[in-house]
């Protein structure tokens, strides 16, 4: 899956990843190669990128919305700090 994360400044982080773990309003979810097209908002939390079954990368965000849609995660969040 192509996962783009973008903040009003900058692209944080674009490329292939296995899934990523968001923090959704409700709680936390993740999504993973293949997932059905959907867009959430996204509350304050971690942001983990599944870069794949071992490695992974997470950021600090305040808040944001993802959308899924053929294959490609993008992550629309206000500020974001890398862990």
């Amino acid at each position: 899956m192509i996962l783009e994360i973008l903040t009003p400044e900058k692209k944080l982080y674009s490329g292939d990843v296995y899934g990523l773990q968001l923090p959704g309003i409700s709680g936390l979810f993740e999504v993973l190669d293949k997932h059905a097209p959907m867009v959430s908002a996204l509350g304050k939390g971690n942001v983990k990128i599944l870069l794949n079954k071992k490695e992974t990368v997470s950021y600090r965000i305040q808040s944001g919305f993802v959308e899924i849609l053929n294959n490609k995660a993008t992550v629309l969040v206000e500020g974001a700090v890398a862990l």
